[in-house]
């Protein structure tokens, strides 16, 4: 019988602590979509100050904070974003940028550390001469820390690197930072220097911070201005919303702290599952708080096969291949649940290679 379960699926499946929840049942509130709320508002300004921008705005989704980013600076249908072939907006968020914004996407290849060339980056901006055939680009799009590259993080030298490009073409440069606190913290670079050279950031609060919903984007407050808007016609108005701002709030206060932990336990995880024969994790590319690990050929399990295992010991795990599994710690996985979850793989990988099932 399970008597605990330690789920690594993500950093979005944390439940709201003790604390956000009492700070939910107090919270002050009133209508947002009528800018009232005051609980929204103090999570706002707070979220400007950090990300040292002029205002942001709460949204319920990372998907949608990144879809009202690229659509404010791509308003004119047609438009093209340059972004990373293997980034999240491109290939997680449905294709929202295209089919609801008539935005173009323009990909340019991922290197392993979530980093473009820059000389990529420049090669695919449109000869603004030519438009009688091409789009026009406007905007490009980092992500930091880059999920799929493993959480890997894009220094302030890059970062400035591909803002400086973007002044000198006259675009603009969005950051999908749904986990930048994580990057803060891994570089030991505030988070208000590490987005200084960017136009717009998309944060999600509901990953490595923990609470229970919603992201907040940042910018100009001519660009919250016209987001504001954007997210009423997407229809992400909402009314109370100081309700699940207060627990955001909590978060900020009392998990930022604790993400040099989950990192620390994502390394020790990674130099652990390395040890275990027919594995192989890159311990080097652990930067933050997700690892990705390989089952080596004829080890005899598939990902799902061992994620079936796993869960029959309380351990979920997410499967990306039929080789390859994510595991993303968060700070509701303790230094112990990463232990237990060492020694069950490796129960489990020697089991499939003395015969058992």
């Amino acid at each position: 019988m399970v008597t605990r379960t330690i789920d690594l699926r993500s950093d979005t499946v944390t439940k709201p602590t003790e604390t956000m929840r009492l700070a939910m049942a107090k919270a002050e509130v009133d209508d947002d979509v009528l800018i009232y709320d005051p609980t929204a508002r103090h999570l706002e300004t707070e979220m400007a100050r950090i990300t040292g921008k002029e205002a942001a705005l709460f949204v319920p989704s990372g998907t949608m904070g990144n879809l009202i980013s690229v659509l404010v600076h791509c308003e004119i249908r047609g438009s093209e974003v340059i972004l990373g072939n293997n980034s999240h907006i491109h290939i997680y968020e449905n294709g929202g940028i295209s089919t609801i914004g008539g935005v173009h996407p323009r990909p340019v290849k991922n290197n392993e550390d979530g980093t473009m060339d820059i000389n990529l980056i420049e090669s695919a901006i449109r000869n603004p001469d030519f438009e009688i055939c091409y789009p026009k680009t406007r905007l490009i799009c980092l992500e930091n820390s880059h999920a799929n590259s493993g959480g890997r993080v894009l220094s302030v030298d890059y970062t400035d690197q591909v803002g400086e490009l973007a002044k000198k073409h006259h675009l603009k440069l969005h950051i999908d930072g749904a986990r930048i606190f994580n990057a803060s913290v891994a570089l030991g670079v505030p988070v208000h220097r590490l987005v200084q050279a960017a136009d717009s950031v998309s944060v999600c609060l509901s990953k490595g911070l923990g609470a229970p919903v919603g992201s907040v984007i940042v910018g100009t407050k001519s660009f919250i201005d016209r987001a504001r808007i954007l997210r009423k016609t997407l229809g992400g108005g909402m009314r109370q919303v100081g309700i699940l701002c207060a627990a955001a709030l909590v978060a900020l206060q009392e998990n930022v702290g604790k993400l040099g932990n989950d990192h620390k336990n994502a390394k020790t995880l990674a130099e652990g599952l390395n040890k275990i024969k027919g594995l192989k994790a890159d311990v080097a590319s652990v930067e933050t708080n997700i690892v990705y690990f390989e089952i080596l050929e004829g080890s005899n399990i598939t990902a799902l096969k061992l994620g079936k295992i796993m869960e029959e010991h309380g351990i979920l795990l997410m499967p990306d291949s039929s080789s390859r599994v994510r595991i993303v710690i968060h700070h509701q996985v303790s230094a112990s649940d990463v232990q237990y979850t060492l020694s069950c793989i490796k129960q489990a990988m020697t089991g499939v290679e003395n015969g058992g099932n």
